[in-house]
């Protein structure tokens, strides 16, 4: 994403105030990301970069910002997707629905290094897990996989079988019924599995659009059909393959 927008996020980046960096609270575990990067200046002395997100704020409103502290005061300030100029690269800070997908330091040369994340945030208990239990953090994070992709697959079924009954579509490759019928308590389950998987990834920073914005989606069209009832394909008319084709369209678009 950064390839064709760093220039323009390079231009919204706004001088910082020289405030001080906000000490990190136990409370703050929720809605707030910090990480750090110790980097050389040109002139040789070693200082500290920061990077303070408090994503509890309303991502749709853009009003979620990325604070770049230098030795503890403010230094610059950006909304997301930031792209910070630092010696020799820039920091590239960006989100998904579910948390941070993307902190790094990209030299000018083009090689990637990910800022380490401050120990009592949220993403550095995780990467603490990662280094002291490797095998239990193997297996949380193949659960997760695990997750997402069961959602992602109920997903492909769910979506499919309204789908098929529009008119337009149905007359070209006919009718389509779901070999799967999960009660809706199951359904709500599973949808809370895959968007749990994906904050579990996000507190690792790690990232696919794909399975993402499906998680994002089989949460929607949960919702919906806990509103409309458990069988949406039933119903009479498209209105429900519309409302779950407008769910997978507004999960992919975010």
């Amino acid at each position: 994403m950064f390839g064709k927008g760093r220039r323009r996020a390079a231009r919204r980046v706004q001088p910082g105030d020289g405030r001080p960096l906000q000490r990190f609270r136990w409370w703050h575990l929720p809605g707030r990301a910090l990480f750090h990067l110790p980097l050389a200046q040109d002139d040789g002395r070693r200082t500290v970069y920061a990077i303070d997100v408090r994503h509890w704020q309303n991502q749709s409103s853009g009003n979620v910002k990325a604070r770049l502290y230098l030795d503890g005061r403010l230094h610059a300030e950006s909304r997301i997707p930031a792209a910070f100029p630092v010696p020799s690269g820039t920091i590239e800070v960006a989100m998904s629905g579910f948390g941070i997908k993307r902190c790094h330091y990209v030299t000018a040369a083009g090689v990637e290094r990910q800022l380490t994340p401050h120990p009592a945030s949220a993403e550095g208990r995780r990467a603490r897990l990662d280094r002291d239990h490797p095998a239990l953090s193997r297996w949380i994070g193949l659960c997760s996989l695990i997750l997402l992709l069961i959602g992602a697959a109920l997903l492909v079924l769910q979506i499919a079988e309204p789908l098929c009954g529009i008119p337009a579509i149905a007359s070209r490759l006919g009718s389509f019924e779901s070999p799967v019928r999960l009660p809706l308590w199951l359904n709500i389950a599973l949808g809370a599995g895959a968007a749990l998987g994906s904050m579990e990834r996000a507190l690792r920073l790690r990232y696919n659009w794909l399975l993402t914005s499906m998680a994002t989606s089989e949460g929607l069209v949960t919702v919906t059909r806990s509103n409309h009832g458990a069988e949406p394909a039933e119903r009479a008319g498209g209105g429900d393959a519309h409302t779950a084709t407008g769910a997978l369209m507004a999960g992919w678009c975010r």
